[in-house]
């Protein structure tokens, strides 16, 4: 595995919350002497400093595939860090109190990946048997509530109703011939079309000029009708004024 240096170091060093930090002795490698170190924990990497202000750390170990247990040691409160392989090394750790060594101990342990990943798959399974006994279990037909509710344009289709159909038109008139036909259909008792949307009031219905009134009769005479009636009343009015006329000079002395 490549490691950056200064990636790590200021991975080590910046502001980002530690999960665990403290004094540890550390056992060397050559010697078996121990060295007091400072230890900072984040995620699965356990960074390790002279001193508590140093701006570099001495080392870092990945505690990946790796397991934590107690150790017998010349000093108290001893633990080790053991990794698989023959050829692997294990560190030897010591702390300055029985809570820190327990503290230690339990924050090393969920440091890797591999048991947080133990952690995920016990939480699901605890809730998929927590979903199996909920009284009732889950319906197909009962409605999902994650599923996003419609918004928009779909939401106002849905609680609108249908428009009613309007009438086509004819050089900006409307064409009531097809009108007509719909209304002499037999209407449906449901009040609904065929397709399953609600009817349209019914229009009004069309006047119509009944054949006796004397306007149709006027307009329906021919010109020689007219004719014959302007003939008579002009003779009429004649003879009126003959007649006053003879009355007149009849009345003079």
């Amino acid at each position: 595995m490549k490691l950056n240096e200064r990636s790590l170091a200021f991975y080590a060093t910046c502001d980002s919350p530690a999960d665990n930090c403290g004094f540890l002795y550390k056992r060397g490698e050559r010697h078996t002497a121990y060295h007091r170190r400072w230890f900072v924990l984040k995620g699965n990497m356990l960074f390790y400093f002279e001193e508590r202000d140093s701006r570099e750390p001495v080392g870092v170990i990945v505690l990946e595939g790796c397991n934590v247990e107690l150790c017998d040691s010349a000093e108290s409160f001893a633990f080790a860090i053991r990794f698989g392989g023959s050829k692997s090394r294990t560190y030897v750790l010591a702390a300055e109190s029985q809570e820190a060594m327990e503290s230690w101990v339990k924050s090393l342990s969920r440091a890797s990946f591999d048991y947080m990943r133990l952690v995920v798959r016990e939480l699901e399974k605890q809730l998929q048997e927590m979903s199996r006994g909920l009284p009732g279990g889950c319906s197909q037909d009962a409605p999902d509530p994650w599923k996003p509710k419609p918004s928009g344009p779909e939401q106002c289709r849905e609680r609108l109703p249908a428009l009613p159909a309007v009438p086509p038109k004819e050089n900006g008139c409307a064409v009531w011939n097809n009108v007509l036909e719909a209304e002499e259909r037999p209407p449906d008792a449901s009040g609904h079309d065929e397709e399953g949307a609600p009817r349209p009031p019914p229009l009004p219905p069309r006047r119509r000029v009944s054949k006796g009134s004397g306007t149709a009769s006027a307009v329906a005479q021919s010109p020689s009708t007219f004719c014959r009636l302007h003939e008579q009343y002009s003779r009429e009015v004649a003879r009126l004024r003959q007649d006053w006329q003879q009355k007149r000079r009849g009345s003079q002395p």
